[in-house]
């Protein structure tokens, strides 16, 4: 019974969580680690400048995308992972995701601007009063302007410019 009790205290006393961890626990958490530093050295440097990196993973981060061979990419993806254990990832985690939700949010209203400019170009009659009731402020001329242009370019086979003009039209006018 005395070496059931010298178990308890060794379980309580001192151990940090660190320690109470499986090694299982710990390897997957670096594999996530150095995963998040990958995904990291895949953005341009002025947004990984933006996330407040210490300065050794800045350029460890930088130094993985000119590296050559596979196998210096790897030690670096290991060397990237050690210095990504310094650091608290939920920050940069927070605004990986925070990135990735405008770059969606970017998306859609491209979708969006997409969507109008087929309608016109399909049905131009009922999408330009649909468009003019939902934005009054649009020019019906100029609209319609690049309606006619696009039409005559689809119909004599030409390079879409008249499309496109209309693309950006519909991109200033949905802001």
């Amino acid at each position: 019974m005395g070496d059931m009790t010298s178990e308890n205290e060794t379980d309580t006393s001192g151990e940090s969580e660190e320690q109470r961890r499986s090694k299982s626990a710990r390897k997957r958490e670096a594999a996530s680690l150095q995963e998040l530093g990958v995904k990291l050295s895949a953005l341009p440097d002025q947004e990984i400048k933006a996330l407040d990196l210490p300065d050794g993973l800045f350029v460890a981060l930088r130094d993985l995308r000119r590296l050559p061979s596979h196998g210096a990419q790897v030690r670096q993806r290991q060397y990237i992972g050690k210095l990504m254990r310094d650091i608290d990832p939920e920050p940069v985690l927070a605004k990986l995701a925070e990135r990735k939700q405008r770059h969606d949010l970017e998306i859609r209203h491209f979708q969006e601007i997409e969507r109008w400019r087929d309608r016109l170009l399909s049905d131009p009659t009922t999408a330009i009063d649909e468009l003019l009731q939902d934005h009054p402020q649009a020019d019906r001329a100029t609209l319609a302007k690049l309606l006619e242009k696009a039409e005559r370019e689809r119909l004599e086979q030409r390079s879409p410019v008249g499309a496109r003009e209309l693309f950006a039209f519909l991109r200033q006018l949905l802001g």
